[in-house]
């Protein structure tokens, strides 16, 4: 099964791609997670990832296609995958190649995100408000379009982001068949 999550920052993708991972036994992982660590590197990879990464942006879509496909091709993932953070752009939706079988979108309000965000204990240095808000700003612009590009194949699954962690479980569960 290759499912993608789709939510602004804060939704609860991290959240429910762990509980998601366990029940399925197949392995979850966050583009924001894999261009952290690039970040830290000292490489002009990295060194580019931090600065893009701190400014709020999104990295550009070859590189960001170039760099999760290269993830992808890795043995254990061949079984199927929970992906976070990708694709965030109707171009990188379109161009991957490993195939989505279910899009789950987990709305959530700006305000909701942000309250979420707020109370997180995190040092990490691209959570900044500034940097937050324009990640938000920028997945309405980018990323909401895609809900459309997996509505017309039939993958896209709503959920109410808002609901306590149980719920959206359980109802993602539901979603997808499973008990």
């Amino acid at each position: 099964m290759r499912i993608v999550l789709i939510g602004i920052q804060g939704s609860g993708k991290s959240t429910q791609g762990d509980l998601l991972s366990k029940k399925f036994s197949i392995p979850f992982f966050s583009s924001g997670d894999i261009f952290r660590t690039l970040a830290k590197e000292e490489t002009d990879l990295g060194k580019y990832i931090k600065e893009v990464m701190n400014s709020g942006l999104l990295i550009p879509d070859d590189k960001t296609i170039a760099i999760i496909t290269e993830y992808l091709s890795r043995p254990e993932y061949k079984n199927g995958y929970i992906l976070d953070g990708f694709p965030r752009t109707i171009i990188q939706a379109e161009q991957f190649k490993n195939g989505v079988d279910f899009t789950i979108y987990l709305k959530v309000s700006d305000e909701e995100a942000l309250h979420r965000i707020s109370l997180r204990k995190s040092a990490r240095q691209d959570e900044t408000t500034s940097a937050i808000r324009k990640r938000i700003e920028l997945f309405h612009t980018h990323t909401e379009p895609l809900l459309d590009f997996y509505r017309k194949d039939n993958k896209l699954i709503e959920i109410d982001g808002e609901q306590d962690i149980e719920a959206i479980h359980k109802q993602i569960l539901a979603s997808l068949g499973v008990a």
